[in-house]
This record gives structure tokens, C-alpha cells and sequence, in this order.
């Protein structure tokens, strides 16, 4: 029976602190490797999306963290081929350490006999196209999928009459490898994935780790569960993207370890887990706009139990239906989500345009603090002005604060215009 009980409020001030906010942004020095490499060790992972209306997915969480960091550095770390860093299918697709890839390995596995199994996919359609595909990259080094299209259009098709392959056919082959682990990420070329063989970018000391299926889910849940501070068995499934079938016999582990500890948050309906190094902060102050990828929010059910906050990305949805906007970011200050920004980085006018603004039910909301959030993006972004539509109930108040602040500072390199 759980043995100690935390507030909605605590659980949040946990959660939020074992995410690596909480500490100062904004200081003089920069945030370096050290600081980068501490975060994405800290997350497990960082989710890549290829949205970059305003700036793609995996570089926002280093920001709203650590504040405006350079972002050819991250670049290095995580895209390096031999580097710390690897990609794979963790969460969505993300960047992972790469002492993470060979807790994935019974993935790997469960995708290969699935499609092995499966008359109809790539791999038991294509077998020819497999050997071609792994020998033009043993032969050739690491590619992109462009560059193999490319040489794959010199062939004829050797599986069926007609045309030749073309980008879908090799795009899905590669993909297909790249899941079984047959391939596997040396990083990408403006943001195109570069696919290798995994003797070509993993150190042999990785390759020959064997981690069994059981193994793997308890590291991985441990991990999870440091890095959500407090957790229902749901919430840390959803981490690492588990069976919650395969994490409770993984928590009970835990919890004979010591690792994890059953705890009651009042409102959450479900057993939460408290891992043995959180932080309960007595207060947390936080200001941060969030991806729509962040592990704060990205599993919506958890978002809504810890912040009563209820989040859709509305990208797919038609213009006309959407509620909030096109990519909209939640607002985090202190330790509640308090509103919504729909951003887009105008880099050919130098703006940061703020298409709607919206509070958070009836939460108090600090626009004196949003608006220094939205200059510091602004700036770390290269713009040089905010502007802000007249779209949502926050829009106006909003305003305000930006345009003051560019009338008093003679100094400012943010401009506001009001967008007619």
C-alpha cells in the first residue's frame, strides 16, 4: 500500500524539478557541453520533429531549461557520427544516448520478426533490394536517403518489371532497416537522416552488449521514472513508448530495490511512483514556453492530471477548426501551464510573430514575464522584433508590456507592431 501521500501542487513542484527546471536562466555565460550533455543525459532523449515553424522540436527543451544556447553546439553532440549521441525510435523518433541504443535491441528484434512474419511488407516483399540496400551503404560509408535514390535510379528493378526503384521504394527500405536496427543513424545533413551500417558509427563495446528483453524495460523504467520524479505505471510506459504489462512487473522490481516508492496524489486516480532522488521543492520558479514535444506534456493524459491542462496539437487540423492555433506552445510559469502562445519564427522579416495568445482558464498569468520569455526566444531565434495579432483572450494584455518595454529602452532590439 502506497506509504506517503503529495499534494497536486507537489507532485507538480516534482515533477518539473526532476526535469531540470528550477534553476536560474539566463546568466552570463552561455550554456556549454557540459550543460547540454548533463540535460539530454538528465531526459534520456530528445523527440525529433521536422516541424520548424518556429524552431524544430529537439531544440526547445535545452532553451526552456537552460536558456539561449548556441545551437551548432547541440548540433555537434547529438548529429555527430561517432559521437555520444544516436537516433532511434525511443519515444518517436529521438535522439538518444548512445548507451541507450542496446536497451532497444529486443525492439529491433520485435520489429524484425513482425515483418519478417508479415507477407505483404518490405521485408518479405524486397529481399533483393534489402542486400543492395546494406551492400550499397557497407560499400559506400554512411548516406542519406537522397543519395541513395540517387544510385538506386542507375538499376533496374530486380523484383518486378517496369520502373526502376524511386524514392519511396528505397526511402521505405531504409526506414524498415533503420527500425530493425540492420541500420542505424550517422546523423543527419541538413536534417536529413544519414543512414550507416552499425559497425560503421557504434563502438564494438556497444555492439556487443546483449541486454535481455526483461533487462532492458526495468533500466529503461528506472530511467523514466528519474526523469518524471513522479509517475502512474502509464505515464512511465509511455516514456519509452513500453507495454504497461511490461513496466508493473519492472516497478516491482524496483520497488524491492528501493528505486521507486508507491505514493497517493489526491485527483490522480492511480497509484504514482516517487523515485528515490526527487526533489520535493517547497517552490520552483520557472519561465518557459514548451514544445509541443517536451516531456512535460508530450503524453497529454499526464499534462492534464498534473496541470488540469488540456493539449492538442492542432498541425493536421484545417485552418478553420483549429481552436488555439497552428503550433501552439504551452506557457510555463512557476509550476503551472498558464497559457498559450501560437509562435512563428518570420526569419526573412526578422520577427517572432505571436499568431494568437491565449490564458489558461481562470490561472493568474505574469505578461510582464511572458513578454521577457518572448524577447529572450526572440533574440535566440536571431529576430529583432516581437509582434503579437490580435488573435485570443490574451492577446491585448499581451501587447502592452512588449510595446512599453521597446518605448522606455532606447537600447531595445525588439520592436512591437501591432499586425492589422
Amino acid at each position: 500500500m502506497p506509504r506517503q501521500q503529495l499534494s497536486p501542487a507537489q507532485a507538480r513542484r516534482v515533477a518539473l524539478a526532476a526535469q531540470g527546471f528550477g534553476r536560474p536562466v539566463g546568466g552570463q555565460a552561455r550554456p556549454g557541453t557540459r550543460q547540454l550533455n548533463g540535460l539530454v543525459d538528465r531526459l534520456g532523449l530528445l523527440q525529433i520533429d521536422s516541424v520548424n515553424v518556429f524552431e524544430r522540436s529537439h531544440y526547445l527543451p535545452a532553451f526552456a531549461r537552460l536558456g539561449a544556447y548556441d545551437r551548432a553546439t547541440l548540433d555537434r553532440l547529438t548529429f555527430a557520427p561517432r559521437g555520444r549521441y544516436v537516433e532511434y525510435w525511443a519515444h518517436e523518433a529521438a535522439i538518444v544516448p548512445v548507451s541507450t541504443w542496446p536497451l532497444l535491441r529486443w525492439r529491433m528484434r520485435d520489429y524484425d520478426v513482425k515483418w519478417r512474419g508479415d507477407a505483404s511488407s518490405w521485408l518479405s516483399t524486397s529481399p533483393r533490394m534489402e542486400r543492395w540496400l546494406l551492400d550499397e551503404i557497407r560499400d559506400k560509408g554512411p548516406l542519406p536517403a537522397s543519395l541513395v535514390e540517387a544510385d538506386a535510379a542507375l538499376f533496374p528493378q530486380p523484383d518486378r518489371t517496369g520502373p526502376w526503384w524511386g524514392w519511396g521504394d528505397v526511402k521505405r527500405g531504409l526506414e524498415s532497416l533503420f527500425r530493425t536496427g540492420a541500420l542505424v543513424s550517422a546523423g543527419r545533413r541538413r536534417f536529413e537522416r544519414v543512414y550507416a551500417l552499425p559497425e560503421q558509427v557504434l563502438p564494438a563495446e556497444i555492439l556487443a552488449v546483449d541486454v535481455d528483453r526483461h533487462e532492458a524495460h526495468r533500466r529503461l523504467v528506472a530511467h523514466a521514472a528519474r526523469a518524471s520524479g513522479v509517475a502512474t505505471a502509464a505515464d512511465l510506459a509511455d516514456y519509452f513508448r513500453l507495454k504497461v504489462a511490461d513496466v508493473v512487473p519492472a516497478l516491482r522490481e524496483l520497488h524491492d530495490e528501493g528505486v521507486v516508492e508507491p505514493v497517493v496524489v489526491p485527483g490522480w486516480g492511480a497509484t504514482a511512483w516517487l523515485h528515490r532522488d526527487a526533489r520535493v521543492p517547497r517552490r520552483l520558479e520557472a519561465d518557459a514556453v514548451l514544445s509541443p514535444f517536451d516531456p512535460v506534456v508530450w503524453y497529454r493524459p499526464r499534462a492534464e492530471r498534473l496541470f488540469g491542462f488540456r493539449y492538442r496539437i492542432e498541425i493536421y487540423t484545417p485552418r478553420e477548426k483549429r481552436v488555439h492555433g497552428y503550433y501552439v506552445l504551452p506557457v510555463l510559469q512557476d509550476d503551472q501551464l498558464v497559457g498559450r502562445v501560437d509562435l512563428k519564427s518570420d526569419r526573412q522579416a526578422g520577427v517572432l510573430r505571436v499568431q494568437s495568445a491565449w490564458r489558461e482558464r481562470d490561472l493568474p498569468i505574469d505578461v510582464e514575464r511572458l513578454a521577457t520569455t518572448l524577447r529572450r526566444a526572440a533574440a535566440w531565434q536571431g529576430l529583432g522584433a516581437v509582434e503579437v495579432a490580435d488573435r485570443g483572450d490574451l492577446a491585448g494584455a499581451l501587447r502592452a508590456p512588449l510595446a512599453g518595454h521597446a518605448e522606455s529602452d532606447a537600447d531595445a532590439d525588439v520592436a512591437v507592431r501591432r499586425l492589422d
